[in-house]
């Protein structure tokens, strides 16, 4: 890494047009992103970055979504529809899903390529739930998926996703539940929505063994939470060996959160982070990129933002703070 770590942020006022009425996942968490991207990367000393954002192209996303599925919600938008009891598609709906898809595309690249330390799409909607031809869970298109599919056709071969929402990500799940050239890692609280990511769901045929789902119970913290990524997680990402590290960031772990009930804290999500940025460097990943996925309090968003990107930056420069990149 140069002496100044570069810190790419990803977004796009664009993403402010999807707008579900009277919902949790609504514009203003994109500014309370952004400032915890800022505040994180000047704390660090880091040099910030704002490139444009390029939405994604219909090629890019069929890598993951069927054209008809894409045709359909675009269909969907046009009156405005509640496609599930939690998930909305409007008018400027996939507008802001084809813009966030290609923004976590963008990350990716630039992480991988080590354009940047840390590479963070700030987005909506997030993406975590959706499937090939399912949109839900406040998804309608799997931006991290569209990340890797990207990065495979570049060349890319093992990647490993990180996911600390508080949901499991079932959508990611099932898409590369037979990818052996992917591992999946990711706490979650037991029991909540979506009711999938059990401990026993570890990937198919080929791929058995790649999937790995840790529980946390209703009130668990900075303790368990750490404990989980330090003692199992990481670990196991660091053995497979990943060439490129993608993070599913959900901040709706955090102790403020109105949507779950565990009690994480900003320390917690930088411990965590500090830690990924340590395989990265031990592995000699040019950087790591991160996509927004859930997390609904302004300020837990801020802090928790501000120190994954402080902490990741500490774990790439190591203890000697000479990094890698």
């Amino acid at each position: 890494m140069a002496d100044v770590p570069r810190v790419l942020l990803l977004t796009d006022p664009g993403m402010a047009r999807h707008l579900p009425p009277g919902h949790p996942e609504r514009p203003e968490r994109l500014d309370a992103a952004i400032g915890g991207v800022l505040e994180g990367a000047l704390a660090a000393g880091a040099l910030l970055e704002r490139p444009a954002v390029q939405a994604a192209e219909p090629e890019v996303l069929e890598r993951v979504h069927p054209a008809a599925h894409l045709a359909a919600l675009e269909e969907a938008g046009r009156a405005g529809t509640w496609i599930d009891p939690d998930t909305y598609v409007g008018p400027g709906s996939m507008d802001a899903a084809r813009l966030a898809a290609g923004a976590t595309v963008q990350a990716a690249l630039a992480a991988y390529q080590g354009r940047a330390a840390v590479a963070f799409a700030v987005v909506r909607p997030p993406g975590h739930h959706a499937a090939a031809r399912r949109a839900t869970g406040f998804c309608l298109l799997n931006n991290i998926a569209v990340a890797v599919m990207a990065l495979r056709a570049a060349g890319v071969g093992r990647i490993g996703i990180v996911d600390w929402d508080v949901h499991h990500g079932d959508g990611t799940q099932e898409l590369f539940d037979a990818d052996p050239q992917l591992v999946y890692a990711s706490t979650h609280q037991w029991p909540l929505y979506p009711g999938s990511g059990l401990p026993g769901e570890r990937g198919s045929d080929a791929a058995e063994g790649t999937m790995h789902n840790l529980l946390l119970p209703p009130g668990a913290g900075d303790e368990a939470f750490v404990a989980a990524w330090g003692e199992r997680l990481v670990p196991t990402l660091e053995d497979f060996a990943p060439e490129a590290l993608l993070v599913s960031a959900g901040y709706d772990a955090h102790r403020d959160d109105p949507l779950a009930n565990l009690l994480v804290t900003d320390a917690g999500f930088g411990a965590v982070a500090e830690m990924v940025g340590g395989i990265a460097r031990r592995l000699g990943i040019g950087g790591v990129a991160l996509t927004l996925e859930g997390g609904y309090d302004l300020a837990a968003i801020h802090g928790s933002v501000a120190a994954t990107v402080t902490g990741l930056l500490r774990g790439l420069r190591g203890p000697d703070g000479a990094g890698s990149a």
